[in-house]
């Protein structure tokens, strides 16, 4: 099958490519909503360096998407079933690490061709159903969403029992989506939110106490806290996390930061605390969070807040347009609704 493939060739820069794909035993999609991510970004900035744009690029962007399904030479699906698009592709099974964990996986967007393409082919595993009345705007981000359930899964696995006060540093899109996520998870615990801009801290109506950080000195200690911040804000929310926590807490890492981050780890040990990284997710990780939108639809509601613009893309200038908008986004996800 000849199937067009939309890639960035230098930051700023979209090419068309005809390649020849091959769909025995595979699933065909055609993406109806495209999700853009920080990541996606920084290759379409040209912010990473010379280096690793030099090794990836060319290459199509967006690894947030969902579509509807084409052709299925498996019989898994029938054409039109609306589908979410798994990004992560692994090659081998460990016994003790996840598929999103294992070197030799390859991620879509990353090193491989991603979602902005005519039609994606994938293999049966490679494709989670959706409900067909599901919200396509918010269903586009579903990756993300799928991100948050799977380190709150290993939060689950790793933290002791006390869970009264839970603790998100973070006001944007990850630390919503887990702070949504541990209100429906823990109903019994209180969702505290530890965030810089006040306007954002307003949208989080689910949380039960919302703070600046710059004003917690009354504020009670958190048995738990998830680093939600990233970048040039996770240094100071883990200083501050290690500050706020009780001691045997455990600390979820989830902020990308492209520098080094300090760790006073003299604290760290006398609390004796527990630091995990979390990244990327897996089919498990799809499957619970599908399921937890059919469960419910609530959360649906609530992530639609986090749609901030949706642009048409009908011919490769789109693309541009709809990159250059999300970098002036206040807050929330830019989905473009793909018809190339």
């Amino acid at each position: 099958m000849l199937n067009t493939v939309y890639r960035l060739v230098a930051p700023r820069t979209f090419e068309p490519v005809v390649v020849s794909q091959d769909t025995a035993g595979k699933v065909v999609v055609r993406p109806t909503h495209l999700s853009i991510c920080n990541a996606d970004q920084r290759y379409y900035q040209g912010t990473r360096s010379k280096e690793v744009l030099a090794k990836k690029l060319p290459m199509a962007l967006i690894h947030e998407g969902i579509g509807r399904v084409v052709s299925d030479d498996t019989g898994t699906f029938q054409p039109g079933d609306a589908v979410v698009m798994l990004p992560n592709a692994p090659v081998e099974t460990d016994e003790f690490i996840a598929e999103n964990y294992l070197r030799s996986s390859r991620f879509c967007g990353s090193g491989f061709d991603g979602f902005m393409q005519e039609t994606v082919v994938l293999p049966p595993e490679r494709v989670v159903g959706l409900p067909q009345d599901v919200n396509r705007e918010v269903a586009a981000f579903t990756e993300l969403v799928s991100v948050a359930t799977h380190a709150i899964s290993r939060f689950d696995a790793m933290a002791h029992g006390r869970r009264e006060r839970l603790g998100v540093w973070g006001d944007g899109n990850m630390g919503f989506i887990v702070s949504l996520l541990l209100h429906l998870r823990y109903p019994d615990a209180k969702i505290v939110v530890f965030g810089r801009n006040a306007s954002k801290l307003h949208d989080f109506t689910f949380a039960d106490e919302t703070h600046l950080v710059d004003d917690v000195s009354g504020v009670s200690l958190v048995d738990h806290a998830f680093e939600c911040a990233g970048g040039e804000g996770s240094v100071a929310a883990i200083e501050q996390i290690i500050d706020r926590i009780n001691p045997e807490g455990t600390v979820s890492l989830l902020g990308v930061s492209e520098n080094n981050v300090p760790i006073n780890t003299r604290m760290v040990l006398e609390k004796g605390l527990r630091l995990f990284g979390s990244s990327r997710s897996g089919r498990d990780d799809f499957e619970a969070t599908v399921q937890l939108y059919r469960d419910h639809p609530e959360v649906l509601e609530y992530l639609a807040a986090l749609v901030c613009s949706v642009s048409e893309a009908t011919q490769i200038a789109d693309i541009a347009a709809a990159f250059e908008s999300d970098i002036r986004k206040p807050m929330g996800k830019t989905v473009i609704q793909w018809n190339l």
